[in-house]
């Protein structure tokens, strides 16, 4: 494995603060390169296929294309009735249905027109999808989570690293003031001596048993279990109930952990950025978890995990029936709490503070498309690179195996790997059906 240079938790911040600065600000496209009414020339778009035209697909989809510089010429879904949705929304954004339709990933990888890629497809393809997106020399956006397995996750960075390949991970919640500024005040010691971190997101969901039906027209089911090892067809297995958040696959552990980490890889992230610990990740870890007895879905529906960093912080990560759904820095000297509804902190007074110009800074991005984008053209490092994403996957992987094993794990953030616990350690690789594999 290509370890990752060993850095000062100081010298990183201070390094990626110099990258963003390079990146935070749009793409400017000198006057004598635009195309008629202001529109970028299609030699500076940048050329992009999208994997995965589910709702999240076509959500972060449309956020790229109300960008000038992205092009998206490609749509690849193993349901026809997704890729035709996804290309009804480009032909209204833009006037244009020629964009080419793929079942099968490879297709799109190949094409040489492609710069980068777009993958949104479901958690147990996220690894397959982007591995073969790098090794055919295509960067990427690759949305939350990396995916079921931690050495997933670590044979992915091997590969960026090894391709040279930009990478932009989903946890879009780097691009948002407020969860920046929630960090750099924990960082920078607003709140007193950083001892505690609460994280709480949604459960997972239980449900009951559902008929197998037959197979519909237009859905390549052997392509949609890929690694997963082979099931029934039930149509609750691999469509959208109704919202985008009623995803049972989500919910089913061969193809996802459930939001333990699907959802709770967003406020991971903040809590190991606003910890000072993006490089690395916790010494132990101890749990517990409620999990289903019976029905399709098998994630935790409940869990209370701790986790112990190396400079004295303790991460409580819990399902918001326990905690309020958001990451909470607490410290000697008062608290800031910071979810998608706003910030809150104590005193108030740390809500008008300003970061002084010695102080940390974190990278500045307001728009997570935008700042992919910025990136790909400069090969600069977006606001949510390979290396922290894997140790904010690892944590979440540590959290479920800790719900599963129910003792007290030690970890080896540097190895990755625990110390003196074989058992846990066959828990951080997954197998693949064949003939799929890493």
């Amino acid at each position: 494995m290509i370890k990752t240079p060993a850095l000062n938790r100081r010298e990183f911040l201070k390094k990626a603060t110099v990258t963003a600065a390079a990146v935070s600000f749009p793409y400017a496209v000198p006057s004598s390169a635009l195309g008629k009414a202001g529109s970028v020339a299609p030699s500076n778009r940048i050329v992009m296929g999208c994997i995965g035209t589910g709702k999240q697909g076509q959500f972060v989809m449309k956020n790229f294309l109300q960008l000038p510089q992205a092009q998206v010429v490609a749509l690849c879904d193993c349901r026809k009735s997704q890729r035709d949705d996804a290309l009804a929304i480009i032909k209204e954004r833009t006037g244009k249905a020629d964009c080419a339709l793929h079942n099968d990933f490879r297709e799109l990888c190949a094409r040489t027109d492609i710069d980068a890629v777009l993958i949104a497809s479901t958690d147990h393809w996220h690894v397959l999808h982007a591995l073969e997106a790098a090794r055919t020399g295509k960067d990427m956006y690759l949305e939350k989570p990396i995916g079921t397995s931690v050495e997933q996750a670590q044979v992915l960075r091997k590969a960026i690293k090894r391709y040279g390949r930009v990478f932009q991970f989903g946890t879009q919640q780097r691009s948002d003031r407020n969860f920046r500024f929630a960090c750099e005040l924990a960082l920078n010691g607003y709140v007193g001596k950083l001892h505690t971190i609460k994280a709480a997101v949604p459960p997972s969901i239980k449900t009951g048993n559902f008929p197998v039906v037959p197979v519909p027209a237009g859905l390549d089911y052997e392509m949609w279990l890929g690694p997963a090892p082979w099931a029934p067809y039930m149509k609750e297995r691999v469509v959208t109930l109704g919202s985008d958040w009623e995803k049972l696959w989500w919910h089913i552990s061969d193809y996802s952990l459930g939001w333990i980490s699907a959802w709770g890889i967003h406020h991971i992230d903040i809590a190991q950025w606003g910890n000072g610990t993006e490089l690395t990740g916790p010494v132990e870890a101890e749990g517990t978890g409620v999990f289903p007895d019976e029905g399709l879905c098998d994630c935790a529906t409940s869990w209370n995990v701790k986790m112990k960093y190396a400079n004295g912080a303790t991460l409580d990560f819990t399902d918001n029936n326990q905690n309020p759904q958001g990451v909470r820095f607490e410290g000697a000297d008062g608290w800031v709490f910071v979810n998608r509804g706003g910030i809150d902190a104590h005193p108030k007074s740390l809500l008008t503070a300003e970061i002084g110009p010695d102080q940390i800074h974190l990278p500045v991005s307001s728009h997570h498309q935008q700042n992919f984008l910025d990136c790909v053209k400069s090969r600069g490092n977006p606001v949510s690179p390979i290396e922290s994403a894997v140790c904010s996957e690892i944590v979440c992987q540590l959290a479920d195996i800790a719900t599963r094993t129910k003792r007290k794990l030690t970890w080896n953030p540097e190895k990755e790997k625990f110390t003196d616990d074989e058992q846990a350690n066959t828990m951080l690789k997954r197998a693949m059906r064949a003939p799929w594999h890493l």
